[in-house]
């Protein structure tokens, strides 16, 4: 198997809801791991990012310890990066800052990938992944798009402030995914045109238009669409002769919450070797939410297990 992971590697500061600072490499490398553990060594993850040249040996020396991990999709030749500032006022929500942005990523990122079994995009920023990229992709391979909803939904304003807005041209981007992935929040960005700069507009039990907003999207061209519900779970939709049919998935219960950065990355992670190993939608999201709560439990990678581990958790909760 060969899993491409998308989207930047920032160089992150966190300050944690206990007030723990925490400066660490994000995004691209939750899933780029956390599937790697998941694989064999004679599998691959290869994670595709632009990074600054001051970066890149250090993201080279962090994944050196996975033998399954292809750094060849790493590009330093813009030295154009990402660095971002968090800090969270309670466990799932948080200040958030960009101070400097990726170089988007292009068809000619992505071409000697081509054979991957699947291409997971993880984007944190709207203008991180162009959309000829997916184009390519479903041009030139057979490979499955999972897409990360979080990027589209999110701007950076003149302030460096990362911003929630609505996903505006979203139909043009459809039908190049298969899977879909978002939480609740994300899931009224690109359901509803309002003003997103107050946080008060979310609220977790907001979930009237699920329905309607799933049967649209799947209409669209996605062929699954998973929304999660924070420790409740996911909701996933797909269309099951004609009729579109729904399933929730129990979240995996955790008991201390340390850091939840990256926790959507992963879980889309999860997804891409569910459906990659198995071609299972259920089986699917049972990986995401394990590689989900498990990014939960600490501020390392050693939070993620290996398969024969992680089957057991799956095994004991589901």
């Amino acid at each position: 198997m060969k899993i491409a992971v998308i989207g930047p590697i920032p160089r992150d500061t966190i300050t944690t809801h206990k007030g723990e600072v925490i400066k660490k490499y994000g995004c691209v490398t939750h899933p780029a791991i956390g599937i790697s553990k998941l694989l064999d060594e004679t599998d691959t993850v290869v994670p595709i990012s632009n990074v600054h040249r001051k970066d890149h040996q250090p993201i080279v020396e962090l994944f050196k310890p996975f033998n399954n991990i292809d750094v060849s999709g790493l590009n330093s030749t813009g030295d154009q990066g990402t660095i971002i500032e968090l800090k969270f006022i309670d466990q799932n929500n948080r200040i958030e800052k960009q101070l400097t942005n990726m170089t988007p990523i292009r068809p000619d990122h992505v071409a000697n990938h081509l054979d991957s079994d699947c291409f997971v995009f993880v984007p944190i920023t709207d203008f991180e992944i162009e959309l000829d990229t997916l184009k390519y992709i479903k041009s030139n391979s057979k490979a499955m798009v999972v897409f990360d909803a979080h990027g589209p939904t999110t701007y950076v304003n003149e302030t460096c402030d990362r911003l929630r807005q609505y996903w505006k041209d979203k139909s043009d981007w459809l039908p190049y995914i298969d899977v879909l992935k978002m939480n609740l929040e994300e899931s009224l960005c690109c359901w509803f045109d309002m003003d997103y700069n107050d946080a008060s507009f979310y609220d977790e039990n907001n979930t009237a238009h699920l329905d309607e907003f799933a049967a649209w999207v799947l209409e669209k061209g996605v062929t699954y669409l998973y929304v999660t519900l924070d420790s409740r779970g996911c909701a996933l939709y797909m269309k099951e002769d004609g009729a579109i049919a729904k399933t929730f998935i129990n979240s995996v219960p955790v008991e201390d919450v340390v850091d939840t950065t990256g926790c959507g990355d992963s879980f889309a992670g999860g997804l891409a070797f569910g459906f990659t190993a198995f071609n299972d939608p259920v089986k699917a999201a049972q990986y995401a939410n394990v590689l989900g709560a498990r990014r939960t439990q600490g501020i390392g990678f050693d939070v993620f297990r290996s398969l024969e581990e992680t089957d057991a958790i799956i095994q004991n909760i589901y």
